[in-house]
């Protein structure tokens, strides 16, 4: 998302008549649309007027000092700010120093090597293209909390939805790597989708379910007779996928023998189906997904090497849940919605007490488990709120790792109790479990199968935690 055409504009503000000729047709031979200007005063003319993309002055100018032009280019607003390049003659490290600190993005001195010259101008409009885009994109991340199915407003999600939106733009392969139920499909999704290849079919296929012998075969597809079954030729997923992406969940549970074929695919862009004795080329975009450490993988031996540097050109990592405490409610509120929705139940959210459970358990499941947490919640819950006793019964046992750092106050609690509550002085956890298991009891007129089905646990472990002193 660059700020100007692919035709730029230059201006150069340069007096030495001969030098300004020369650069001039160095910078129009490379392309470039380029203003001349000679003097400091007709330089912020051309400046408000060109809006250029990259501005190139001396610092000695005849009615004043560069610094003054690099000064007033540091004033505009960052989104149409060009970028610079000083140049001077009487070069020196207080000079180089000043300029830099100002802002300009290169400092160059005289005599100029003419290559070096174009180098640097490449370098600086590339590095402000780069910043322009990753600017616009955290605009659009801070405005958003859903990004193609993916939902949150933390800062780790924020610059997730970057990764994608810039790694969408590449065409090379890309490795996902998340603990499982972090949503590394509907992070393959988002790149499909930001993608130029948006309009050509998406496909996915988990390495670990499908069985060894057959592997070959599924991806790479088999010419009739090839055998035994093999009644008809069959295209393979890389050229079903043609002119789309392929996601190879789940890559680590590949074999050997079939990641040197896939990476030969990848760096020929062809493949040859069982049986066959002819390539067929295919235009496919191979992002892999796994949630194991492939590095570690290739030093035992399991996993190529070569490929995992092949697959890791772009690498993205998505957060866990408990990296994104900002989150948390967002999600399982808006699970709320959607299985409310779906089981045609008039669920507000969350009760405080039943939010606090949510809050401090760790779900180490990620995303997936707080989403079928809340599908069991939605299912049980009765009335408008969702309470304590529709949550699983690992939510609860979480009292007993975080100590007093939770307060559920009861309705069945004395005015007495909730003020001690309120104060912190709080019971123990062994007071506060049990009283909360017979609150639940109270609910259900005592009927224990039915207790312990709502709290998530067995009647055994129910009559235990009653018994206890």
């Amino acid at each position: 998302m660059s700020r100007v055409s692919t035709r730029q504009s230059l201006l150069l503000v340069e007096d030495d008549q001969a030098l300004a000729a020369l650069i001039l047709e160095e910078l129009e031979a490379a392309g470039f649309d380029v203003r001349t200007a000679d003097t400091l005063a007709q330089a912020k003319v051309e400046l408000d007027s060109l809006q250029p993309a990259l501005v190139i002055t001396d610092l000695r100018l005849p009615d004043g000092h560069g610094m003054q032009l690099v000064e007033r280019v540091m004033q505009l607003d960052e989104a149409g700010r060009p970028g610079l390049i000083v140049i001077t003659a009487f070069g020196s490290v207080r000079q180089a120093v000043e300029a830099l600190q100002a802002g300009a993005d290169d400092f160059l001195t005289k005599p100029l090597d003419l290559e070096h010259f174009l180098l640097s101008v490449h370098k600086v409009l590339e590095n402000h293209r780069v910043r322009d885009e990753l600017r616009v994109f955290r605009q659009l991340s801070r405005q958003q909390t859903a990004f193609h199915g993916i939902w949150g407003k933390s800062q780790a999600i924020r610059t997730l939805f970057d990764q994608i939106r810039v790694v969408a733009r590449a065409q090379g392969p890309v490795l996902i790597n998340g603990e499982s139920g972090t949503g590394k499909e509907l992070v393959a999704k988002a790149l499909h989708a930001e993608s130029e290849r948006a309009d050509g079919p998406f496909l996915a296929v988990n390495c670990a379910g499908i069985p060894q012998e057959l592997l070959e075969s599924e991806f790479f597809g088999h010419a009739a007779g090839a055998f035994t079954g093999a009644r008809k030729a069959r295209k393979g997923l890389l050229q079903e996928a043609q002119g789309g992406t392929l996601l190879l969940d789940e890559i680590g549970e590949m074999p050997l023998t079939l990641q040197a074929k896939l990476l030969r695919a990848l760096q020929d862009g062809s493949v040859r189906p069982v049986g066959q004795d002819t390539e067929v080329q295919v235009d496919v975009r191979i992002i892999a997904a796994t949630h194991r450490d492939l590095k570690q993988k290739v030093t035992e031996g399991s996993f190529r090497e070569d490929l995992y540097y092949r697959l890791e050109t772009f690498a993205i990592q998505i957060p866990p849940l408990r990296q994104r405490e900002d989150d948390l409610e967002l999600l399982a509120q808006q699970f709320v919605r959607q299985n409310a929705v779906a089981q045609g139940k008039a669920i507000q959210g969350f009760s405080d007490q039943a939010l606090a459970l949510v809050r401090v358990y760790p779900f180490p499941g990620n995303v997936r488990e707080l989403q079928n947490v809340v599908e069991r919640a939605v299912a049980f819950c009765d009335g408008e709120w969702i309470e304590p006793r529709h949550l699983p019964g690992r939510l609860l046992e979480t009292l007993n790792d975080e100590g007093p750092g939770i307060t559920i106050v009861p309705d069945s609690f004395s005015e007495q109790e909730r003020r001690l509550l309120e104060g912190k002085v709080l019971p123990t956890l062994d007071e506060l479990q049990k009283r909360y298991v017979q609150l639940v009891l109270d609910e259900v007129q005592g009927n224990k199968r039915r207790a312990a089905a709502l709290l998530g646990i067995g009647r055994r472990t129910l009559y235990r935690w009653l018994d206890q002193p």
